[in-house]
This record gives C-alpha cells, structure tokens and sequence, in this order.
C-alpha cells in the first residue's frame, strides 16, 4: 500500500549518543547515564497485529560475481497478506505466563559481546563474537582461554563498527568453513571466509578468503547479521551506509548493497556465485540483492523449523521494527525505509507510483526503548510451551516481548521480561534452546524457575 508521506522530526538527544538520529545500541557505551524509558506497558500485556504486507555508495567486490544462467525469475514483490499456518506446524494460542520462567545468568567475563552461535558440529559448543575482533568458545558453560579466532588488528572497533556477525557452513564438519562480517581499517565492510585449523578449538587466522567488500559512507549503520537460509544460500544484513536518514539514499537504490538484504551461494563461483532466483540475476539492480528499504538491521534469523524469516531493523527516532518474510518467499520485497520509518510516513519525499512497502509485522516506539535486537522462534525441548514463539528484545530497555504467529496468520505481541541488562544479540544451540548475551559480558539462558 503506497502512503503520502509527512514530515517526521529526528530529534537529537545528545544523551542517545546518535541513536536517535542515525545510531544503533551499539553507539550508547555501557557506562552511560541515559535512562531506560519511563512509560512503560505492562509485562505480559498483549496486542493483536494484523499486518498489512504491502548518491549511491560505492561496491567493490574483489572479483567478479559469477551469474549462473537460469530463466527470469518469478517474483511477488506484494504480500496481499501473511500466510497461514501449514497443517504440519502447530503455535500454541497465547503466550505461556513469563512469571515461571527466567533469563538465567550462566557465566559473565565476556569482553563486549555482540553475537552468539553454534556450529551445528555435535559439539554442543557455542560461539560468542566479541565486537574487538574475537571469537570465543564456550564449552559445557566454560569459556575456553584461548579464542577461537583473533583478527582485533585488522578491525576498527568500536560504535557500530568491529567484528560484528559469524555464521557456520551447514557442512562445517566436513568442510570446516565459517563466514564473518567485519569492518576493516579502512571502516569498510568485509565479508571473508575462513577455516578451522587442525586444532578443532581453533581456527586458522591465515585461511582468509575475502569475499566482498562493501565501501561505507559513514562509520554507522554497517549491519552485520550473518545467516545461512534452509536453502544453504548465505545472506548477508547491510545497513544504509549511516549518518541519519539515509541522505544517499541507499536502501532504496536497487544498483547498490547498502540498507539492504543479501543472498549469496557461497558453494559456486571463485569467490561467490548469485543464485539464479535473485530478484536481479538477469539485471535491473545489484545481482546480489534479495530484499531492500532496510535501515541497519540488527539480528535477523530463520525459524529452523519452518524456514520463516524475521528481521529486527533499528529505528531513526521514533520506531523500531521487526519485519516477516514467511519462507519460500521470493524477493524483491520492499520494507519502506526511508519512506517509512516502520508503518509510519517519515520522508517528506514521495515514493514512485509503482512501490509498494511491505510493513513490519511488530513495531514499538521510544518510549519502550531505543534499539530493537532481533531475536529466534522458540524450537527447544526443554520449554515445550514456547513452542514457535519469536523472542526479541531491546537494547537500552532490557524490554523481551513475544510474537506469536496465530493459524488465521494474525500476530500477537507481548511484552514478557523486563531484564537489567543491555541486550545485544540471541542466540540458540544445537538443540535450539535460546540465550543472549549481555554489553556487559554475560551470557545468559532462556530457562524455567
């Protein structure tokens, strides 16, 4: 549905260090004296969404991408809605009481940690990205001494910058690949291959394969999600470049990478090749683009189960957004920014006649917080009641809401915990049970009292 837009103002509190003109939670350091939101709903208050689905930088990658030949794709750059529940999947109808359950600390020590993950091994270890440039193991709730990788002296850190996403080869076991997203020296975003070494606790800092490099702008709003989708494609989160309002206009520029969704099949080519469905294989904008409007999207995921997507964008001033892309989706899906800041008008330029911007399934405003931090549907044993229930949570309020997808394809959405700590990433183990990490250091577990 295309929108006239109105004029929204930033308003700059110089107490959100940038974040609400253009930062992200990463901007506010940990001994900040801004307080948390005042006005707040109550815990375990619910509402029913129902959605309506509706100067470039430059690019530089270090060879060219290979193109596999294929017919045009078919795209559906609509959602008239969201699709219902398949028979095979069952969510339960409202959110269990969040009185009988807890964010258990599990261990603390960490060094500004950003990103949590496994590998999908059998090892039942899990690995935490420190935003300096280090990955870390944690085994059996110990963390190892020596880290996993260590490449601090070639990542500028910090703000929005640093080491920032990690995420495993689905044949990590045989192959021994993983993938980071970082911002080098040069403040420039790099997306790199590398290789566990013979030491399985380690890797090889030598066996680095750069695999594209995106210039930035500016020194915010970078991303930095990895992810590796059921259809073994890796996609990659890019912010709009940064500053504030995305004054290249970036994300809603199809020819350039930035404020945008990428998808790239990491098993072909020299160094990548463009899966031959990319809604521009066959041209019209960047070959590696899936979806685009995105303005720093920090955290997105796919439900292991169904394949579903979810993607938590940060706000300019006045709305943070989860968005939904239900799986088989093809592309070419549109979230809006800078026309739209969640669901709401915020440029006072008006879209071209044929655009159409899919909205955010969830949004919350400034007064429940300043940074969402996208999170994971719920696919654990050990709490059978949280069975497809999307966790996400906000940096500078502690604030954990639950979003739950009904059969009629309706949403609900629940503030469920309020903690005291600085969320910056969730993350899940091999048996899906979910956890996030702390600003502060602490690791933290999804459990029952």
């Amino acid at each position: 549905m295309i929108r006239l837009s109105v004029l929204f103002i930033c308003y700059s509190l110089l107490a959100l260090v940038g974040t609400a003109c253009g930062g992200s939670f990463m901007e506010i350091p940990q001994t900040s004296t801004q307080s948390n939101p005042t006005h707040f709903p109550s815990i375990g208050s619910t509402r029913t969404v129902l959605p309506t689905l509706p100067q470039p930088t430059s690019i530089r990658t270090l060879e060219p991408a290979a193109s596999l030949t294929s017919e045009p794709a078919t795209v559906s750059p609509t959602l008239p809605s969201t699709p219902t529940l398949s028979d095979s999947v069952s969510n339960p109808a409202q959110f269990p009481n969040p009185d009988t359950y807890e964010w258990r600390l599990i261990l603390s020590g960490l060094a500004r940690p950003i990103g949590l993950t496994n590998a999908g091994d059998g090892s039942g270890r899990l690995f935490v990205v420190e935003q300096s440039g280090v990955i870390r193991v944690i085994r059996d709730n110990d963390l190892l001494p020596e880290p996993f990788l260590d490449i601090s002296g070639q990542v500028s850190c910090c703000g929005e910058r640093g080491l920032l996403g990690l995420a495993f080869h689905p044949e990590y076991n045989h192959n021994g690949y993983f993938f980071v997203n970082y911002t080098d020296i040069n403040n420039d975003t790099v997306i790199a291959r590398f290789q566990v070494s013979d030491e399985v606790d380690q890797a090889n800092p030598s066996s680095e394969v750069k695999l594209l490099i995106a210039e930035q702008p500016f020194n915010n709003h970078n991303g930095g999600s990895l992810a590796f989708g059921p259809d073994g494609y890796l996609y990659v989160g890019l912010g709009d470049g940064g500053s504030g309002g995305d004054p290249l206009g970036n994300a809603q520029n199809t020819d350039v990478l930035l404020g945008k969704l990428l998808r790239l099949d990491v098993d072909r080519g020299d160094l990548y090749a463009i899966p031959p469905d990319n809604p521009f294989a066959n041209g019209g904008g960047a070959p590696e683009v899936w979806v685009s409007g995105l303005r720093n999207p920090w955290r997105f995921s796919f439900d292991r189960l169904t394949g579903d997507l979810y993607i938590g964008d940060v706000g300019q001033g006045s709305w943070e957004e989860i968005d939904f892309l239900p799986a088989g989706n093809s592309g070419r899906v549109n979230f809006g920014w800078n026309y739209m800041e969640g669901a709401h008008p915020y440029s006072t330029s008006l879209p071209p006649g044929d655009t159409t911007f899919t909205d955010p399934v969830a949004e919350y405003g400034r007064d429940q917080g300043i940074s969402v931090i996208g999170g994971l549907v719920y696919r654990g044993d050990q709490l059978p009641d949280w069975q497809g229930i999307y966790l996400y949570g906000d940096y500078g309020s502690g604030f954990i809401w639950g979003l739950l997808r009904d059969a009629d394809g309706s949403w609900q959405n629940a503030l469920l915990f309020q903690t005291d700590t600085r969320i910056t990433s969730y993350g899940e183990d091999e048996n899906g049970e979910i956890y996030y990490v702390s600003y502060a250091g602490g690791l933290y577990k999804f459990a029952s009292r």
